[in-house]
Order: C-alpha cells, then structure tokens, then sequence
C-alpha cells in the first residue's frame, strides 16, 4: 500500500475526516511556490528516512523488537535501522512503563537527539502508567518527554506499531518548516479550542 492509497483509506475513516493540521495548513497563506516545494522535498525525505533510538523499558519492547523482523519488516518503511546512539536517531519509541528512577535518563537521551526528533508512547503504561497506579511508576512519559503518537494496547501488536509509524509519517509529510509554521501552530490552537469537547460528543446517544 502506497502512502496515497494510505492516505485515503485513513480520510475514510471518521474520526481522521476532520484533521485539525491539516484545515490549518489549507487556512494559513504558504511561503511561496518554490519553498513550498521545496519543503514538501524535504518533508517527504525525513518521513521516508527515520532512525528509531534503541531502547526499550519493559514488555513493549519485545513488540517493538518483533516489528523489525523480516515477517513484519518496518524497513520497508523508511525505518530501516535502530541507532544505538541517540545522536543518530530522530524517534523515540518509549516501549513500557518508565519508572521515576528511569525518567531522567531517558530525558538525557531524548536531549542528545538531534532536532527534528519524535516520540512515540508505545502501550498503556507508557502512555498513562497503565495498571501500574502506584509511587513507582510516571503516569505518563509525556510528564517527561514531549509525545507526538500515542499508541494503545498492552502490549500493542507490531501492525498496532507500524500503523501508528505510518500515522507519524504522515504527519512528518505535512509539517511546516518555514516562518508560516507559527501561523499554522496558532490555528491548530485556535480549531482545537473551538471544537467541541468530547465530553459533549455524545454520538449514537444523542
């Protein structure tokens, strides 16, 4: 499946209909034809090229592992290889419960990546401490670490993780680079604070 067919597929889906980046990026003037283009280039290269940080906490981890063998093959993705220094990785996969003693190490590894990097929260625990409600444990490595993906599951499956990859490439795809991306940071903030709470989406209820 190419990234076109992916695309589509995930517009079908209703919860993906209303993107909030995406109506900003469409709402905010653009730099220009030739820098556009050029940081469609350079956004489709970092999309098709990230290095995940080798690391992993607890159970996820073995997901995380099996995801890069040949029978699911993340490389086929652009994700070719883990990086054993995190000078040379821009993704972070937090793959289980990150305990307070763990926290400030993996703050310093996610410090020595090189901009632009990502996060991704991979299982339960690691993405709201999961059973794990005691002193021990952060509830929630985005205490630590900014998250860009969060992924459900304990542990998630490997297509669970490929398909949140997919999802990050996707953003990768339409992140701004230039001066307009303040203005777009700006409408993303100013949609999703007009958009209806979810408190209220009551669906089939209603």
């Amino acid at each position: 499946m190419n990234m076109d067919s992916y695309r589509d597929k995930m517009n079908s889906i209703p919860s993906k209909r209303d993107d909030l980046t995406a109506r900003a990026i469409e709402s905010v003037e653009g730099p220009g034809f030739l820098l556009t283009s050029v940081e469609k280039l350079a956004d489709l290269g970092q999309a098709r090229s990230l290095w995940p940080v080798t690391m992993g906490l607890a159970c996820c981890a073995i997901e995380m592992m099996a995801t890069g063998t040949p029978r699911f093959d993340m490389a086929r993705f652009g994700w070719e290889v883990f990086r054993a220094s995190p000078r040379h990785a821009d993704v972070m996969i937090v793959s289980g419960r990150l305990s307070h003693k763990m926290a400030p190490i993996i703050r310093n590894v996610y410090d020595s990546m090189p901009e632009p990097k990502w996060v991704i929260s991979m299982g339960a625990c690691a993405s709201s401490g999961g059973i794990f409600n005691n002193y021990a444990i952060v509830q929630g490595c985005d205490h630590v670490v900014p998250v860009d993906i969060y992924l459900p599951g304990c542990p998630p499956r490997p297509e669970m993780l490929i398909n949140a990859m997919l999802e990050l490439t996707r953003q990768i795809e339409v992140k701004p680079m230039l001066k307009h991306r303040e203005d777009i940071a700006r409408a993303v903030e100013a949609a999703a604070l007009a958009a209806t709470p979810v408190s209220e989406m009551k669906g089939q209820l209603a």
